[in-house]
């Protein structure tokens, strides 16, 4: 035990060296030698654990809540590259904790896939949890989403002081009987004329384009905001009432409030409701209180100072191109996607693999409406699945310049055709993490301690 942080510190300066990056290597060895570690380093925490989980904006929402606790006052440990298996939890308390194993935080917010989240809870009991959504994703390793939402419920169960649900997400909801005595139940929401723009699993039917999504990808000068009448939402600790471009308005306590942001994609928006209601959890209990500022105004202005996660939303400068680079992962996180990035004015690139990461199955690919890309196009096809992912292309009538299986290739071709021109890399999991490495020998990117 005494010799736990050496052992892993050294595994992960090794990795480092050889330019492995944040591998959950060192992770995996600890959880070998000293099973007790994660729980016994995380139990220093006055103010416990809060535990992001869902299919679709888990490490965005990580980073909210993590970023406005810390802005707020608190001292944060977070998993903040998105490893969010346990092992790479363990791994990312490795680079924080002293020789002696102590760890300088008040709280630890930390993302976890859905079924490691069941493997995490056995370990530690978080203090808050915030469930997001379940969507088909990956259906190889977990089923349909009533599997998913069980997996949830787990979390549920086990969360001793505020389980913060989505109230328009009807299994999400119903994890509120799973909570148990003396935990209490918050949620966030959307007001009635939103409810249409963030649909849920059930409701795949419904196809989404820009337009259907009121403006809200225009200029600030120009776009319609989609607003709502604010007498509906009692139930919510945080309603999203409105949308617009680097906008958006929420409710509190019956007040609006009205703030810019600086995420891209119109469905962080719902995101950083959920991450308002999470904080204004962790700030009602009287310990916290006393460590953070958690007026109005302030968590407003917390929110509005929230930067994109790695890959989501993420622009990278290329050559004097802004290049973004856009996860994409399950039908309705593809779709929200589209709805929100304007292909007119941009080239358009899609890389998509079928790695453990991203889901062996690339069926979801069926289920997403392409037909916003008709008039401008794709540039680029790209990833183990490129054909794949060409011919459901061809099936909408979607022009496709050029495949090429050969990821760094086709990046390259991509980013060095037309300079100037803004670029959008829509990309699964993997193949994210390949762009971004790729990208790194031609652009200034920032380390997010993923490895290449």
């Amino acid at each position: 035990m005494f010799l736990t942080p050496a052992i892993g510190k050294l595994v992960r300066a090794a990795l480092r060296l050889t330019r492995h990056g944040g591998s959950a290597l060192p992770g995996k060895v600890i959880e070998r030698i000293d099973s007790g570690f994660l729980a016994r380093t995380l139990a220093q925490l006055p103010l416990g654990v809060v535990l992001v989980s869902g299919t679709n904006g888990k490490t965005t929402t990580t980073r909210m809540v993590a970023s406005m606790l810390s802005d707020l006052g608190l001292r944060v440990f977070t998993n903040p590259t998105g490893s969010n298996f346990t092992r790479g939890v363990v791994s990312s308390l490795l680079s924080e904790v002293s020789l002696g194993g102590r760890l300088d935080a008040d709280i630890a917010v930390l993302e976890l896939d859905e079924a490691y989240a069941v493997h995490f809870v056995r370990q530690v009991k978080p203090r808050y949890s915030l469930l997001l959504n379940v969507m088909r994703d990956q259906l190889d390793r977990f089923g349909e989403i009533d599997n998913t939402a069980r997996l949830l419920g787990h979390v549920a169960e086990a969360t001793s002081g505020t389980v913060v649900l989505n109230r328009e997400d009807p299994r999400i909801a119903a994890l509120a009987s799973l909570a148990p005595s003396g935990t209490q139940v918050r949620y966030f929401g959307l007001s009635d004329s939103l409810k249409r723009f963030f649909p849920s699993d059930d409701d795949m039917s419904t196809t989404l384009d820009a337009e259907q999504m009121g403006g809200a990808t225009e200029a600030p000068s120009t776009a319609r905001t989609v607003s709502a009448e604010s007498n509906h939402n009692a139930d919510a600790d945080v309603t999203l009432t409105a949308v617009s471009d680097h906008a958006a308005t929420f409710l509190m306590d019956g007040t609006e409030h009205h703030t810019s942001v600086k995420l891209e994609g119109v469905y962080n928006l719902y995101n950083a409701a959920a991450a308002l209601a999470l904080v204004r959890a962790v700030a009602a209990d009287e310990s916290a209180a006393q460590r953070m500022r958690s007026d109005a105004a302030s968590l407003i202005a917390a929110v509005s100072r929230v930067t994109p996660a790695f890959g989501r939303g993420e622009v990278i400068d290329v050559n004097g191109s802004p290049v973004e680079l856009l996860l994409v992962k399950n039908p309705m996180g593809f779709r929200l996607a589209l709805a929100s990035f304007e292909s007119r004015g941009c080239d358009t690139m899609i890389a998509i693999n079928d790695e453990y990461a991203d889901g062996r199955d690339m069926s979801w690919l069926w289920d997403v409406d392409f037909t916003s890309l008709r008039d401008t196009g794709v540039a680029m096809v790209s990833g183990v699945r490129a054909w794949d992912m060409a011919l459901r292309l061809g099936y909408d009538q979607v022009p496709v310049a050029s495949v090429d299986t050969d990821l760094h290739a086709a990046l390259s071709a991509f980013v060095n055709a037309n300079p100037g021109t803004a670029k959008h890399i829509y990309c699964t999991y993997t193949a994210m993490l390949k762009v971004r490495a790729a990208l790194g020998h031609i652009a200034d990117v920032q380390d997010a301690g993923v490895g290449r």
